[in-house]
Order: C-alpha cells, then structure tokens, then sequence
C-alpha cells in the first residue's frame, strides 16, 4: 500500500526524494532519529546515546505512548535477579518453549530464543537506569494482581496444556511507580520515567508535539531523514494543545464511559479534543531533521485510527481501543510509503479479562450455539482471541447462584483494584440474567437447548472424573453448575463489560537488525522499526507485558544495527 491508494487512512505522504543529504536545508541533524518515544522508541535512544550516538526523538504528544499509560509490566524469565529473589525458578528453556506454544511462529525460533535469552540482561538494564521491581510473587491465576505484588504469572503458564510443555514460572514484572495507584492506569510509568529521564540526561534531544509527516530519501531510495510538523517549543499554542488534552482526559477518567449518562463527558470530552485538533491544523511549522545513521520507527500501532482499523483489522473494530491518540498507523504507513511490506496487519488483541473475581472463571463461557470454546481459567487475551478469531466476537458466561455469592466475595474494594470491583458490581447487579432451567437459558443465549443442555453435562462429567475436560481445565476450577442459572454478555461488544483491543500487525523487519524490509526481503537502507510498529514476539498471541518487553528488545536491537553499520 502506499499514500493516495483508497485505503491509506493516514496523512502520511510519498516520500520527498532528494539527490542527496545536501540538497535539504535541513533545521536540525542527528546520528538517529527516533519516530514515537514509547517504550520501544526511549529504548532504542538510551541504547544509541550509550553506544555513543547522537539522538533526536519527535514525538506527536510528550513521549511516553502506549507503554506510559499501561498497567506497566515487563515480561522477563530465565532467571531474573527479581524471580531469583523471589523463589521463582526459571529457565531460559522453560521460557522458550513456554513462548513456542502461544506465539506459533511469529518470529522464527532464532529470534525468540534470543529474545529469552537477553530477557535477565534487558531487565537488569532497566534496573539499572531506575526501574523498580520488587520480589513479591502472586502465586494464583489472576488478570493483574493487587498493588502489594509485583511479580505474577501474567500468561498462561499455569495451564495444564503449558505445564506440559514447561514448568511454570512467574514471569510478569510490575513496575513501581512510586506511589499506589488502584486504578492500573499510567502504571507504565514507572518503565518509561526512568528510562527517559537517563536518555535525556545523556543527551538525548526531545521533541514533543511534533508529527512526522513524510520520509526524505534519497536516488537509491535509503532514508535520509524526516519533515515534521511541530507546534513552536514554549509557544502558547503547545500549551493550549495541552490543555485541552488534559481536560479531554480528565474528563474520560473521571467518568469511564461504561457508566450511564457517560455520552454526555465523552461528547464534552471528544469537544476539547477537537479544539486541540484546530490549534495543530492552524499552528504547526514545517521542520527537517536529518538522520544520519539510521531513522526507528517506533510510533506504536493503529488502533486509534477507526478507518485503517475497520479496513485492515475488522474482527476487532467493536473492541474499546487501548493505547493512545498516537496509535493511529502513522509509523506503520511511513515505513509503508517508503516501500516496507506488512504482515499481522489483520491481527489484533483483545482483553476478555474474568479473573478476579475468580468465582467468574468456574463458568462456562459459550458462544452463539451454546457450545463451550476456550478453558475458562487462560488468560485474558487467549479468551479474547478464541472469542474474536472463531465465534465473531460474541461469547457469554454461564455462571449459578454459588458462583454469583463467590463472585460478590471476592470483590470487595480494598482487596481488588478500582476498575476490577468496580466491573464486577455492575454486572452482577445490572448485567446478570436469570434463567430457571436450562430451556429459559437457551433461550436468553439463543441457542439450541440440547446442545446447551449437553455442554453443561460434559462439564459435570469432566468434574466428577468421568471424562477429561474438553479445553484441559483442571478438575478443581471445574464447577457442577446447578439452577438456577445466570448469564452474562462478555462479547466483544458488550456494554457493561468493555473489552480493550490494540493491534498487533506491523512492518515485517530483518529479524537480525529491525531494518524495515520490502517485499522482496531487502532491507530499506536507513530505516528500522521497533515495537508495535513492526511485526514482533506479540504479533501472534499477547500476554501482559510481552508488549513493553518486546519493546525493549526491538529498540535495543536497531540501536545496536545502527551502531554497527
């Protein structure tokens, strides 16, 4: 694809060829130039700046992307001084062929043992620079633990179907910010704060709000550098900007969308956000940077951009967008107009999460026809990929009384994070239907009640011993439900239970260098790509912090082909 095909969605443009670096007057000139300062992009700066290189980033809004605004876990294993300290072992080759079955081949077995075997060295890089982990484990199945654990099994690594595989070991790494957060919001602060703060104190030069809107190359086609649109530094249209996004924000975090009455906030909201948007269209100067080693392409994924989301990635386009307003493509489209081929570009993920409260994940979840499709206890996102990628996004949990009373026990403010009670109070007091019999509970699904009757008693069987169950769950999280029962919406689009989805397509890179190849495998001279801007470890199946991991391990890894090349 490339700028002006019908299905571009992106403002990105044909790349401005040039006969050499001396043919633009350019504003402003660096070894590397980092596209989008995430957790990708701050990772390949501090690694070029500690390798002696010199660095600019231009981010669209103030740096810090997806990464900043997540729950901030690092996925690590093998060993790390954390699970070390922990109690927790791990081998780098429990890891690996832990990763082999839930990534399937996204990248080749090369690259992903490499990417378990730097995982000990990646973390102790980011201890070094100020990053806070600490050795305090949670043993059982959870989404994301309360706030006095930092360390937890954030995969699926306690399934009987993986510890067939590899012995289980804790490998999600949260971060501490510094301060307690219940909400799980902006938590990936405490990944990316430390790790700016040290590329700027070695040089690193940042500019925020600035769009990189074109690529410069040259006759052969290699990059050169970038034009950017930037509001003036210190001017009072970039503090207007800002302002309107924090009350934007404040707004939308105040009062979560899935509340009643929230239409009224969002319409307020997307207003401020729509004032920012005038002062970019009227405010913004044209800038040239250039790059004289090697442009990162690290602008996250796409989406925020509704229309390259609805075209390229439909099964997800009913999910809640996580990320940020950054995450609309342009990395990704950049690399594109510059001839880089993509993969994964159908692939997205989303965050069926049912655990806590724990009582939920007994259940059975059902699709459309009342059959069950995926072993209750996984994770949130193999949930979420069985729900999307083979029953349309539509799914519903069947839960009994017991479970119900369970459930209210187990969500109890003080003991669980804000979002999770708070999710779990309104379902079960307005998402909930009862059904008498198992007729009554076919009917509210829409399915055929022998086919519904015949799933719950293959469950029953499973829990007396009579039969395995049919997704592997393990005997002591099966539930013999009992009327009456209850059903719940968990589809994609359900209204009292947001799913959050982010995609996981990207440029398809040299899995040796993150130098952004096209189609026929060579790679684009000056150009690499790095996190959710390029295909990765994810790219096939998430797990809480492989994202922010594989991060790292792309930045890192075009720093150092810079360095070398």
């Amino acid at each position: 694809m490339k700028p002006g095909d019908k299905h571009w969605y992106s403002a990105v443009e044909t790349p401005l060829t040039v006969t050499g670096p001396e043919a633009v007057e350019w504003h402003e000139a660096a070894d590397v130039v980092v596209v989008g300062l995430g957790g990708a992009g701050v990772s390949a700066a501090l690694d070029s700046l500690e390798r002696g290189l010199s660095v600019v980033a231009l981010d669209r809004q103030l740096g810090g992307g997806a990464t900043e605004a997540s729950g901030g876990v690092f996925y690590a294993g093998g060993g790390t001084s954390i699970q070390l300290a922990a109690g927790e072992e791990d081998t780098v080759e429990d890891m690996f062929r832990y990763l082999q079955l839930e990534t399937q081949g996204v990248v080749s077995d090369a690259t992903l043992r490499r990417f378990c075997e730097e995982s000990v060295g990646h973390t102790d890089w980011l201890l070094q620079h100020g990053v806070k982990f600490h050795p305090t484990a949670y043993k059982r199945k959870t989404s994301y633990p309360g706030l006095d654990y930092f360390l937890y099994h954030s995969d699926n690594t306690l399934l009987p179907a993986s510890r067939a595989v590899a012995k289980p070991a804790a490998r999600g790494h949260r971060g501490d910010p510094g301060y307690r957060n219940r909400t799980a919001v902006n938590m990936g602060g405490a990944i990316f704060w430390p790790l700016r703060d040290a590329a700027l104190r070695a040089g690193l030069k940042l500019h925020r709000k600035a769009e990189v809107r074109q690529l410069v190359v040259d006759a052969k086609g290699d990059v050169l550098g970038v034009k950017v649109l930037q509001l003036p530094e210190d001017s009072a249209a970039l503090q207007e900007h800002e302002q309107c996004l924090a009350k934007a924000k404040k707004l939308l975090t105040l009062y979560p969308f899935m509340l009643p009455g929230a239409r009224y906030f969002q319409k307020k909201a997307f207003a401020w956000y729509g004032r920012a948007a005038q002062v970019e269209a009227t405010q913004r100067v044209v800038r040239f940077v250039r790059a004289k080693r090697g442009v990162v392409l690290s602008a996250g994924g796409f989406v925020y951009n509704r229309a390259m989301l609805q075209h390229h990635c439909p099964k997800y386009a009913a999910g809640v967008p996580l990320g940020t307003a950054g995450d609309d493509g342009t990395g990704i489209r950049l690399g594109e107009s510059a001839g880089g081929h993509t993969d994964r570009m159908d692939r997205g993920t989303a965050w069926r999460f049912i655990n806590p409260p724990e009582a939920w994940a007994h259940g059975l979840i059902v699709n459309r026809i009342g059959e069950r499709i995926v072993n209750e206890m996984s994770y949130g996102a193999t949930i979420g990929a069985a729900m999307c990628e083979e029953h349309g996004g539509k799914a519903w949990l069947v839960l009994d009384r017991k479970l119900v009373r369970q459930a209210w026990r187990q969500s109890i403010p003080w003991q669980v994070l804000q979002f999770q009670w708070q999710l779990s109070w309104l379902n079960q007091l307005f998402g909930l239907k009862k059904a008498r019999n198992t007729g009554e509970l076919a009917a509210l699904i829409g399915c055929s009640e022998v086919t519904l009757a015949a799933t719950l008693a293959a469950s029953a069987a499973a829990k007396r011993g009579e039969q395995a169950d049919a997704f592997g769950r393990d005997v002591e999280d099966i539930y013999d439900l009992e009327a009456p029962y209850y059903l719940m919406d968990i589809s994609l689009d359900a209204k009292l239970l947001p799913c959050t989805v982010l995609t996981m397509g990207g440029l398809i890179v040299d899995e040796a260098t993150g130098a952004v190849v096209r189609e026929d495998g060579k790679a684009i001279g000056g150009l690499y790509a790095a996190g959710r801007t390029a295909v990765g470890v994810p790219s096939h199946l998430y797990m809480s912090g492989l994202s922010i991991a594989d991060g790292v391990f792309s930045g890192r890894r075009a720093a150092k082909a810079i360095a070398e090349s």
